[in-house]
């Protein structure tokens, strides 16, 4: 009777340790793949100013530049004008870079959109990283006169548009 209750302990325990095992590789470290952006309407200029946030790695990775060189910055800048689209009211705006900041594992771009008197229709365009991470999801928050709203991006939604 002790032996077949040992033996059964014996399997109780195995059988826990092999789900616990599988329950912890679960838990495997898993790369996530997304960028921040913040817009703000500055209504005494009549500009919208944005403010993204990426993964130091990853945009190193797919810009193909070290962070810590000179030229890092310029090639943020190109790679952003090349992959995030403003248009206000169907029309068209051109984004001026106005700097980027590497902090550890964490890269700060600015740029801005003047002209901006009245928005009725935001479209954004926002190719970010998706080229290079294929589950890559870019995330903008737009505060427009006391209004928020939020856009998600990723592959095969690319553009995406909201109304004031």
């Amino acid at each position: 009777m002790i032996a077949n209750l040992l033996f059964k302990m014996k399997k109780f325990l195995y059988i826990s340790g092999i789900l616990t095992f599988f329950m912890l590789m679960s838990f495997t470290y898993v790369d996530f793949y997304s960028s921040m952006t913040k817009v703000d309407y500055i209504d005494g200029s009549k500009t919208l100013k944005f403010t993204t946030k990426m993964n130091t790695n990853h945009i190193s990775d797919a810009i193909k530049i070290n962070p810590n060189t000179a030229g890092f910055e310029a090639e943020v800048k190109k790679y952003v004008n090349n992959n995030f689209d403003v248009y206000v009211n169907g029309s068209p705006k051109t984004i001026t870079f106005t700097g980027s900041q590497v902090s550890g594992e964490t890269v700060w771009v600015y740029f801005e959109a003047g002209g901006v008197s009245d928005i009725n229709t935001l479209k954004i365009k926002n190719t970010i990283l998706l080229s290079a991470f294929p589950k890559q999801i870019n995330l903008v928050n737009i505060a427009y006169k006391g209004s928020q709203k939020t856009m998600n991006f990723q592959r095969g939604k690319e553009v995406n548009e909201v109304s004031f």
